[in-house]
């Protein structure tokens, strides 16, 4: 299991794995593609102001599973309630609070502020799964994914993937859950050609990046697997020990929808997973 970060100039320099600096399933996102996505919804288009309000997302917690969360950072100062991480031993896979539990990397700060400047109300809960080498195991993923649902978190950011096809009956079962019990999984698509998962799975939201240097900018896709299109290419990022920096991949492009779909939960408490996705939809901004 990975992070979808693309080029991120950290420290650590490049991973070998990732893909060039368009992500993999950016494609239909791309500018010259953007037009082919247009369709005549059965709803048509509604406008934004009377779907989302003002709701910041107040009353909302928002899940960050990833590498942990800087909860120092002037990006998410304040708004992280709890820190846990997951410890994968042997057979035994335990999540368990840590509130010392720092960002190894800087890809969950990332999200976590991402999520914070569109939903600053919403309250952040950080599951680091990942590595100082922005790893970790399938086993761990889908512990911090059953502790979310346990938990009824309403909105999960999922900026990782796996690609074990081991995996896939797991991650599967676990976006069904999440699905029937109201928790929403916002999923990066994988930065790479080739399957991944959760992000593929119709139960989940789905997310990859576009270019437009906008974070209220988000694009529906009616030809599946991703359905979503949000900011991810160039995007200024907080990072581990109080810095930013400019990053690439559909990582950074989730946590905007799921900012927003914090919003949406403030504003919409009774709104389920796919009530979400078809406000989401029917806001999406149109496609030249």
């Amino acid at each position: 299991m990975r992070s979808c970060a693309d080029a991120a100039p950290t420290a650590a320099g490049r991973d070998p794995e990732v893909g060039p600096a368009l992500p993999a399933w950016s494609e239909a996102f791309a500018s010259g593609s953007r037009g082919r996505r247009s369709r005549a919804g059965p709803f048509g288009a509604l406008p934004r102001d009377e779907v989302f309000g003002d709701a910041l997302g107040a009353g909302v917690v928002v899940a960050v599973v990833d590498s942990g969360v800087d909860a120092d950072h002037p990006a998410v100062r304040g708004r992280v309630s709890r820190r846990l991480r997951v410890d994968v031993d042997g057979d035994a896979v335990r999540v368990v609070d840590d509130d010392n539990a720092a960002d190894l990397v800087g890809h969950g700060t990332a999200c976590a502020g991402i999520i914070a400047g569109i939903a600053p109300a919403a309250e952040l809960v950080s599951i680091r799964v990942l590595g100082a080498d922005n790893r970790g195991k399938g086993r761990a993923l889908a512990a911090a994914v059953d502790w979310a649902i346990r938990e009824g978190i309403a909105v999960v950011n999922l900026s990782l993937s796996s690609r074990s096809e081991a995996m896939f009956g797991a991650f599967h079962e676990l976006a069904d859950r999440a699905y029937f019990a109201n928790v929403l999984l916002v999923c990066a698509a994988n930065n790479v050609p080739g399957p991944s998962y959760p992000s593929l799975f119709a139960a989940v939201l789905s997310v990859a990046a576009h270019d437009v240097p906008d974070p209220n900018v988000w694009f529906y896709n009616p030809s599946p697997p991703v359905e979503f299109g949000a900011f991810g290419v160039d995007v200024d990022v907080p990072w581990r020990d109080g810095g930013r920096i400019r990053a690439t991949g559909n990582s950074f492009a989730a946590p905007h929808l799921a900012g927003q779909a914090a919003r949406l939960r403030s504003r919409h408490p009774m709104a389920t997973p796919f009530e979400i996705k078809a406000l989401l939809a029917a806001t999406a901004n149109p496609t030249p």
